[in-house]
Parts: C-alpha cells; sequence; structure tokens
C-alpha cells in the first residue's frame, strides 16, 4: 500500500498594535528565527481553537480570533533534519489582542517583539516560513474573510473529548 501524502497543518495569529505586529523569536533546527504566534493543529481541536491555544502558548497574551486572511501552502525541505521534505498548510487569522498572562512562553520561545512590516521585510532571512511576510501583506491589505467560512463537524471534537477521558472508541 502507498503512504498518503499529507500536509503539515498550521495556524497563525496575525496581531497588528499601533502599525506594529507581534512576533515572536524562536529556537528551530536551523537556528534563531521569527514567526507569528502560530503552530500545529492538534487532533480534535478546531482551527480556531488551535489559534488561540497557539498564540497563548507562544505569547502569553489572550487571543480572539475576528477574521480567516487566507490559507496558505508552502513547502519546506529541511537543511538540518536530513532533507525532512514538508508540505505546510497555514490558516492565518486576524484578532484582538487581549490580557497578557504571566507564563512561561513554550519550548524553544525565546522571547516576544513587536515590529513593523519594514522591520519584518528587512530580515527574511530569519523568518520560519516563507509564509510570514505574506501574511502580513495580506493584512495590511485588508484581506478578511468570516470566520463562518471554517466549519468543524461534531465528529472531530467528540472523538478527542471521547479520548481524553478513556472511552473506547466504536
Amino acid at each position: 500500500m502507498t503512504e498518503v501524502w499529507k500536509p503539515s497543518v498550521t495556524v497563525a495569529a496575525i496581531i497588528e498594535r499601533e502599525g506594529r505586529f507581534l512576533m515572536i523569536e524562536e529556537q528551530a533546527s536551523d537556528g534563531l528565527r521569527l514567526n507569528q504566534p502560530a503552530g500545529h493543529l492538534d487532533e480534535g481541536e478546531a482551527l480556531t481553537h488551535a489559534v488561540v491555544r497557539e498564540a497563548l502558548e507562544e505569547s502569553a497574551h489572550d487571543f480572539e480570533p475576528t477574521a480567516l486572511i487566507g490559507m496558505y501552502m508552502s513547502r519546506n525541505v529541511s537543511s538540518s533534519r536530513a532533507g525532512a521534505d514538508t508540505t505546510y498548510l497555514r490558516f492565518a487569522f486576524a484578532g484582538k489582542l487581549g490580557e497578557k498572562h504571566d507564563l512561561p512562553l513554550d519550548t524553544g520561545i525565546v522571547r516576544t517583539l513587536w515590529m513593523t512590516r519594514d522591520e519584518i521585510a528587512a530580515c527574511t532571512e530569519r523568518h520560519r516560513s516563507p509564509l510570514v511576510l505574506r501574511c502580513i501583506d495580506d493584512y495590511l491589505s485588508g484581506q478578511r474573510a468570516p470566520l463562518s467560512l471554517l466549519y468543524t463537524d461534531a465528529s472531530v471534537t467528540t472523538a478527542a473529548v471521547k479520548e481524553a477521558i478513556g472511552v473506547a472508541h466504536g
């Protein structure tokens, strides 16, 4: 049987305040990188829940998604992970920054910082993904779609809840 190709699904929070964007600096396998608060969709999780969780884990801030900026695909062939080839499907969200909490940042996150679009554009070699600047540019152009475009069937979250409490799947 042939292996089925599957992209890695990620979410990103595009958070702007007074012309600056909330960015994270993280230690990646290929060095110190810049990204938005972002990460992988977990099993049993809706996309909007994933971006709220990732923003909190990586920036220690609450985040309320208000719109979908876009859906993006990119491919990475890692020079530091023996040529691992991964295609990413990224869902980027605009939203409101909420309360800052006294929480440790996720493993690998060095710090959060606020940067202008030009500052971000000036260091593309440090971006975690080629999508970092593209998402900001789409945000700045006013690109928005309603969150109602995203639908998560109850079967997605129901299975995760059952597994979490130890109920056998039938």
